[in-house]
């Protein structure tokens, strides 16, 4: 069922959009293409086809989960432009 222009009306009063009649009638146009193409889309026969979680098939590469060795802390804190008792300074960015 194509939307007619006072439906776009509508939807841009809800949004509490300003909209022009020139936009108007420009969007009842994408809109109802949007609607048609799910239609198109919905008439498509899936039966049998199982779900893809993505479309070429492919799965992510996962490091193993392991425990490393703990970092070098005194190496980490050789790039702290100011540290006080083993902490990085930082400057205040809240007041």
């Amino acid at each position: 069922m194509p939307l007619t222009s006072s439906d776009v009306k509508r939807i841009a009063h809800l949004a509490r959009i300003e909209i022009t009649e020139a936009e108007t009638e420009q969007t009842l146009i994408q809109l109802n293409g949007i609607f048609r193409l799910i239609e198109q889309l919905q008439s498509v026969n899936t039966t049998g086809i199982e779900p893809m979680s993505h479309p070429l098939g492919g799965s992510q590469r996962l490091r193993e989960d392991l425990a490393s060795d703990k970092p070098d802390r005194e190496a980490n804190m050789k790039n702290a432009p100011a540290r006080q008792d083993g902490l990085f300074l930082v400057p205040r960015v809240i007041e």
